[in-house]
């Protein structure tokens, strides 16, 4: 039956899928068995450890060998540029596909074979082994099945919810169970299974040394979710990207044509999540303390805890690192230390993220007695201004101060003029501006492909953020937890605690580069924007930009009005850096590597020949706030075989026709 191939594949695979537990798991440096008999497996303690920590690497975000691994998740977002511009900032290159997308449930299959099996079992105290970690993989069996189900709440908003494994015996079954449920309701089942996972979890992982998840991680974690849903709502209030809105596509399906919210609206299920996400993150902020930052840019002699955690080898002692990667000299590599110190694999920091920032005295660059340098040179952007961009945004003739340089291969002592004509992604400085934030000063790390720090999966951090941000959109206030947070942030930071200064300063007309100045294409207030602006400058280069981007609807103002990507003032006096044979440009002329001069004096790295479909600049459709669903899923869920008469409908905008793209809304 060609539907059990699509929607619940699994079904089928399942006992390859268990067998493949015997092949050597990279992630977290943890080996499973080497064999197992599915008919007597997840019966003792040690196969239910090997089974959860299987899954995390290929659901969470980690270092590739060859990539900027974490910190270039944020490439194609208004914080990051790379050479090639995603379809989804170019309208009518994103279309619907025929098979295959986000329409999955592989890795849903697998954790609820976990529960369906384990949890019988444990309840009937069936399973061999110390009760606390029992328990603690059964916490993390939950955990998993919601961070996979967040996914998909980011991806296609409503989602069936499926609990059990199911016969694929019968196609009725699973064309029931293909029943998309409110957002809202997946939503909620998420936080279910985090609160289940809360409860059950250890305050300390198993391991010792947070490589696996742990009560803290599903607080902040469950903050997130709460905070997303919640201010997703708020935005997408009264369009057809949340239940019951105009237009929304699950009214015209019978079993959601009736659909009540469970607190009775749209406004209680926003106050709900609010209120969620604020417990939440206050359950992982009020018992973490932030890494101390010296301020100090990290060296041999020198550490600076807070520049260190993000490229350390060994990331437990950090306090407030809550789940990392390790990685293996001899094992597991990368090659992200050889990028730190190089172009950042051709992932530049835009202009817009640049100029966020603030002063150390706590006033936006244009604010006046704000005591901004200029850009004409990169020293310039870096003098007075808040600590994290004096850290991580790097400066030519700066010194990197290494040791064990006899055994490393690929190190830079002396910071180079940025190399933004070079085409070779590992060579290349996209926008002029790179970060520093993981990089390590151990000679030994720039072996080429053998690198060895660690990369950081969840830091407490942003239960700061999430808190701050939650209780003002909840309350239109912050309340003295929420402004505490803020304050100890950005002393952290080496900025003006006083952050009423810097909203009394900001003026949105002059925020127009950052697109998290939006919501739903008008200006948000002030002080909604200096919070967003922390969570920008702390996260940089996190991977969290596009989920934040996406829930605050901050795409609105590119549907009708291109933004361009740029990045430092190239042609200021930086030309000078560069012979003229070494900065070739012309809209026509295909040898071009840098963007001309009658575009902006700021290089537009996406605007370097006139064939490129990025060239006019990065524009956005209402539907690309959602991923299409490919034709195949509608097909297979439908009891006669065509896509019309699906039990499944389509996101707004999208068609059920696959290489179409989006309609207007």
């Amino acid at each position: 039956m060609k539907f059990n191939n699509t929607i619940f594949r699994l079904m089928q695979l399942g006992l390859v899928a268990l067998v493949g537990l015997a092949s050597c798991n990279k992630y977290l440096d943890i080996a499973p068995p080497s064999s197992i008999i599915p008919e007597a497996y997840l019966d003792e303690e040690s196969q239910l450890a090997a089974y959860t920590v299987n899954q995390y690497a290929g659901l969470f975000p980690s270092h590739g060998n060859w990539s900027f691994g974490t910190f270039g998740i944020d490439g194609n977002t208004d914080n990051m540029a790379i050479p090639t511009l995603d379809n989804k900032f170019i309208p009518g290159q994103w279309r619907v596909g025929s098979n295959g997308g986000d329409w999955d449930f592989s890795s849903i299959y697998q954790m609820n074979y976990f529960i369906n099996t384990v949890v019988p079992k444990w309840k009937e105290n069936r399973i061999l082994g110390n009760s606390s970690n029992i328990a603690h993989y059964i916490g993390e069996a939950y955990f998993l099945r919601a961070y996979v189900y967040f996914g998909k709440l980011q991806a296609l908003g409503d989602f069936p919810i499926i609990r059990n494994v199911m016969s694929d015996k019968d196609k009725n079954i699973l064309v029931e169970a293909s029943k998309r449920s409110p957002r809202n309701e997946v939503a909620r089942f998420i936080l279910s299974d985090l609160d289940s996972a809360i409860t059950l979890l250890n305050q300390s992982s198993p391991d010792g040394k947070k490589q696996r998840i742990s009560k803290n991680v599903a607080q902040l974690f469950k903050s997130r979710v709460a905070l997303y849903e919640g201010t997703w709502l708020k935005y997408f209030s009264g369009t057809a990207f949340v239940p019951k809105g105009p237009n929304w596509p699950g009214a015209a399906k019978s079993y959601n044509s009736n659909y009540a919210f469970p607190t009775g609206s749209i406004a209680g299920e926003i106050d709900y999540f609010l209120t969620q996400a604020m417990e939440s993150a206050s359950a992982v902020a009020d018992n973490i303390q932030l890494e101390n930052n010296t301020g100090i840019i990290e060296s041999a002699n020198n550490e600076n805890p807070y520049f260190s955690m993000f490229g350390a080898v060994d990331m437990s002692s950090y306090g407030e690192v809550l789940l990392w990667r390790q990685y293996n000299q001899s094992l597991v590599t990368h090659n992200v230390p050889v990028y730190a110190q190089r172009g950042n694999y051709a992932v530049g920091l835009t202009r817009g993220l640049v100029e966020s920032f603030l002063m150390s005295n706590g006033l936006p660059i244009y604010a006046s007695g704000s005591g901004y340098a200029g850009d004409n040179y990169i020293a310039d952007v870096r003098k007075n201004r808040d600590g994290r961009l004096q850290l991580f945004l790097k400066e030519p003739g700066q010194k990197n101060v290494l040791v064990n340089i006899g055994q490393g291969t690929h190190y830079t002592l002396i910071e180079p003029t940025p190399t933004v004509y070079d085409t070779d992604w590992e060579r290349r400085y996209t926008t002029g501006y790179t970060i520093r934030k993981g990089i390590s000063y151990d000679g030994l790390q720039t072996l080429n492909g053998q690198g060895f720090t660690g990369s950081i999966t969840f830091r407490a951090t942003e239960a700061y953020l999430n808190y701050m941000e939650a209780c003002y959109e909840k309350n239109q206030n912050l309340d003295t937890k929420a402004q505490a947070y803020w304050r100890a942030l950005r002393t952290r930071a080496k900025v003006d605690p006083d952050f009423n200064a810097t909203i009394a300063a900001t003026q949105m007309d002059k925020e127009k580069k950052d697109w998290g100045a939006y919501s739903a294409g008008q200006f948000i207030s002030p002080t909604l924007y200096n919070i967003r602006r922390e969570r920008r400058s702390e996260l940089m280069a996190e991977g969290l930009r596009w989920m934040d981007l996406k829930r605050w609807r901050a795409m609105d103002q590119l549907i009708t009005t291109a933004d361009h990507f740029e990045g430092f003032k190239l042609w200021g006096p930086m030309k000078d850096w560069y012979t003229p044979e070494q900065l070739i440009y012309g809209a026509t002329n295909d040898k071009s590597v840098v963007s001309d001069p009658a575009r902006s004096e700021y290089l537009r790295p996406l605007e370097i020949r006139s064939n490129a479909l990025s060239y006019t600049g990065v524009k956005f459709a209402m539907a690309h706030y959602l991923a299409p669903i490919a034709t195949e899923h509608f097909q297979l869920a439908s009891d006669d075989g065509t896509a019309e008469n699906s039990v499944i409908y389509q996101n707004p905008g999208w068609s059920l026709i696959s290489g179409t793209a989006p309609t207007g809304l």
